[in-house]
């Protein structure tokens, strides 16, 4: 073999091996690239999307918090929650309102929207306390002190879920209260009372917890009180009913409860 015909094999041959190694290299780039969008897909779960989830006032505060986890923990999730009274959320589902969710105070509005919505699950219960001005000014100790007249009690509407189970117990217990007000949600109960234009009113336990430094809570014995349970469903009209269907379900899991059982929800 000449000298010449090696010289040229070998130079052919280091040329091919150059022409192989970015070759090489832009392979394993894309298999890595693959990997990871893989990864990234399954680490998301539920499909993306925006959603809108109609919920009751009473839930304000843990669904803010429980909003943030879910969306740490499905990226590129956003969740968006419009509080209301629960009757008012109903009517707004009734109308059309464009929504994903709903989670009402109890099973009897979310029971006359089954033509709207999916099977229901109760994520959650309450109970009502007695909610004072911070230090108790009028010194009431329980339910029969209500019917005092000299007292400014204010109550949540009667087709309000707290304002019927409120009913409930003082009809149970025959105690004739005279609210000065009745509003139509269980947060502007609360706000009358922090704002001094009530001595007293019937909130959730979950709602008074929330103004510790402005209010006080009388707790009411389990025999006297109601418990409130909390559905969730999916909306038919949802145009979003997988990544819906997620978070109603999420809901349910051992993080999305302990953020409830923080908050003072009671376990479904």
């Amino acid at each position: 073999m000449s000298l010449t015909f090696t010289r040229r094999r070998t130079a052919a041959a280091i040329l091919t091996a150059a022409l192989l190694v970015p070759l090489a290299a832009c392979g394993s780039d894309n298999d890595k690239k693959d990997s990871g969008a893989k990864s990234t897909a399954s680490a998301s779960g539920a499909p993306k999307a925006d959603l809108t989830v109609l919920a009751a006032s009473s839930l304000t505060d843990v669904f803010k918090t429980a909003g943030a986890a879910y969306e740490k923990e499905h990226p590129g999730t956003e969740v968006t929650f419009s509080f209301a009274g629960s009757q008012e959320l109903a009517a707004q589902v009734k109308q059309g309102a464009p929504a994903d969710a709903l989670v009402t105070a109890d099973t009897r509005t979310m029971d006359g929207l089954k033509s709207d919505t999916g099977a229901p699950t109760v994520i959650a219960k309450n109970r009502l306390v007695i909610a004072t001005g911070k230090g108790n000014p009028e010194k009431v100790e329980n339910l029969k002190d209500l019917a005092d007249s000299k007292l400014k009690v204010v109550l949540a509407a009667p087709e309000v879920p707290v304002g019927r189970y409120s009913q409930q117990i003082l009809d149970a217990q025959k105690i004739d209260v005279k609210p000065v007000s009745q509003e139509p949600n269980v947060r502007a109960v609360l706000s009358k009372v922090e704002l001094g234009e009530a001595d007293a009113g019937l909130v959730y336990k979950t709602d008074a917890a929330t103004a510790t430094d402005k209010v006080d809570a009388i707790d009411i014995p389990d025999a006297q009180n109601a418990v409130a349970s909390y559905p969730a469903a999916t909306l038919k009209a949802s145009k979003n009913s997988e990544a819906a269907t997620a978070f109603v379900a999420w809901l349910s899991t051992p993080e999305a409860q302990k953020i409830l059982a923080d908050a003072g929800f009671q376990k479904p």
